[in-house]
C-alpha cells in the first residue's frame, strides 16, 4: 500500500534489510519553509509584508498560508501586523531561526520513530528491548543527523546558499 508523503524502503541496511517507510518533508513544511526564506529576504526592519505577497512570491497557496504563518506566529517566530499596512515579518534576526525549529513547528518531533523522539518520547508497542533493538540504534543516528543538519542550517545560511545557487 502506498502512502502519500512516504517512499519504500529508503532506509535499507545489509543487518537488518528494510526498515520500512521513510518519511518525507510534508508539503505544508516545504510551504512553511519557503514563506519564511521569502521573509529572511525582507531587509531587517523593513515594513510588515502582506499575506498576499508572501504567498504570491513564496508560491504558496493563501489558505494553507493564513494557517501556517499563524502556527509560525504562535510559535514565536513571526511578528503579525493588522490593518491595510499590515502584514508579517520575522521577529527573531535570520541567523537565529533554524530549519529544524520551522520544521518542528509545522510537523513536530524530527524521530522517524516514537521510541528515539526527545521530545514526545512513547515506547513502540512491537519492541521487545528497546536497549538491544536494532531498528531503534539506526533511527537514532537517522535522528540525531537530521537534527544535526537542520538544526545547523539557519535561515540566513538558507538565504545565503539559495543566492549562491542563482
Amino acid at each position: 500500500m502506498k502512502r502519500p508523503g512516504l517512499t519504500p524502503c529508503a532506509f535499507h541496511s545489509p543487518q537488518i534489510g528494510c526498515m520500512g517507510y521513510s518519511i518525507m518533508l510534508t508539503q505544508r513544511s516545504r510551504y512553511a519553509l519557503r514563506a519564511m526564506m521569502f521573509l529572511a529576504e525582507a531587509p531587517p526592519g523593513g515594513p510588515p509584508i502582506p499575506m498576499n505577497r508572501i504567498a504570491a512570491e513564496a508560491n504558496v497557496p493563501r489558505k494553507f498560508l493564513e494557517l501556517i504563518l499563524a502556527d509560525l506566529r504562535e510559535a514565536g517566530f513571526l511578528h503579525s501586523h493588522r490593518g491595510k499596512m499590515g502584514g508579517y515579518c520575522l521577529s527573531r534576526p535570520t541567523h537565529l531561526i533554524s530549519l529544524g525549529e520551522i520544521i518542528r513547528v509545522i510537523e513536530g518531533p524530527l524521530a522517524l520513530v516514537p521510541c528515539v523522539s526527545r521530545t514526545a518520547y512513547r515506547s513502540c508497542k512491537d519492541c521487545k528491548d528497546e536497549a538491544s533493538c536494532a531498528i531503534r540504534h539506526a533511527m537514532m543516528r537517522v535522528r540525531d543527523e537530521t537534527a544535526r543538519i537542520l538544526d545547523g542550517t539557519s535561515l540566513a545560511d538558507s538565504v545565503a546558499e539559495q543566492l549562491v545557487a542563482a
